[in-house]
């Protein structure tokens, strides 16, 4: 692939790329800049694109990698934050939330998600939010495919017991920064 044909194909991504900057970010600002860096490195590095890898993949899988080298700057500079702004959120319009019952759950659910160990939220979003199989996850991110289903599960469990009232501390991220199966 070249960068023509990566630049050809960006401005269909952009939306969806933009989204999952947003959701794994938490602002809106970081996410412009997230999605900015990652479409010029993916630009840059269009030629290592594989012709057996989906773009849209490879092009989320450069936003993760993008935020997590930023979220290790931060880390060294001592500004991490990783709040959700509601705000913000009231701001994005949610075709499928009509009611006031839906809008609440939504915002639960929004909740939930952002209590997640980082492994396990990136997971679920690109694959519950996203629509990526397993398999296009486990590109995206680089790990075994066993990983991404087990961080799924982990996510879907703790995300069961919050609603189901059971979890009343946020969800704890093992020693290291990331959940046990990483």
């Amino acid at each position: 692939m070249t960068g023509a044909d990566l630049s050809g194909m960006l401005p269909a991504m952009l939306p969806r790329l933009w989204a999952f900057a947003l959701r794994i970010s938490g602002d809106q600002h970081d996410a412009e800049d997230l999605v900015q860096r990652a479409c010029v490195r993916g630009l840059e590095r269009a030629h290592q694109l594989q012709a057996d890898t989906a773009p849209l993949s490879w092009m989320f899988s450069i936003v993760h990698s993008t935020w997590i080298n930023e979220l290790r700057a931060r880390s060294v500079r001592s500004r991490s934050s990783l709040d959700w702004d509601d705000d913000f959120l009231e701001t994005i319009e949610d075709p499928h939330a009509r009611t006031p019952e839906q809008i609440t759950m939504n915002a639960q659910i929004i909740e939930a998600v952002q209590r997640l160990p980082e492994a396990q939220r990136v997971v679920m979003l690109l694959v519950a939010v996203e629509g990526l199989s397993y398999s296009e996850t486990a590109q995206a991110l680089n790990v075994p495919i066993g990983t991404v289903m087990s961080r799924l599960s982990r996510a879907r469990q703790a995300i069961g017991a919050l609603f189901a009232g059971k979890a009343t501390q946020p969800v704890q991220v093992a020693a290291g920064g990331k959940d046990s199966a990483s």
